[in-house]
């Protein structure tokens, strides 16, 4: 399995239209790509302008088509005015294997 993580640094005043565009792509993500087995949204508490994800897909096959989604490219399109910071990692997961 393949494992992506992404914190976000939302600026000011776009905090909860970022989340909202997040929710639903990450809604889109679970429900219309096979690959997609897990897309959790967090928030750090009271911090609003930091969001977490923790996302999972069956391999990096996976996870490129989940970037060549129109919903990823709308989400991506409309956020990046709004997003001060993103810190990408991508994992192999061992266990549960």
């Amino acid at each position: 399995m393949y494992v992506v993580t992404v914190e976000f640094e939302v600026m000011p005043g776009h905090e909860e239209a970022f989340r909202a565009r997040m929710v639903a792509n990450a809604r889109a993500s679970r429900e219309t790509e096979a690959g997609c087995r897990q897309f959790d949204v967090c928030a750090v508490p009271g911090q609003p302008q930091r969001i977490f994800l923790y996302e999972l897909y069956l391999d990096r096959a996976a996870f490129d088509a989940h970037l060549a989604t129109p919903h990823f490219r709308e989400f991506d399109s409309a956020v990046a005015g709004w997003v001060a910071g993103k810190t990408v990692r991508t994992y192999e997961r061992l266990e549960p294997a």
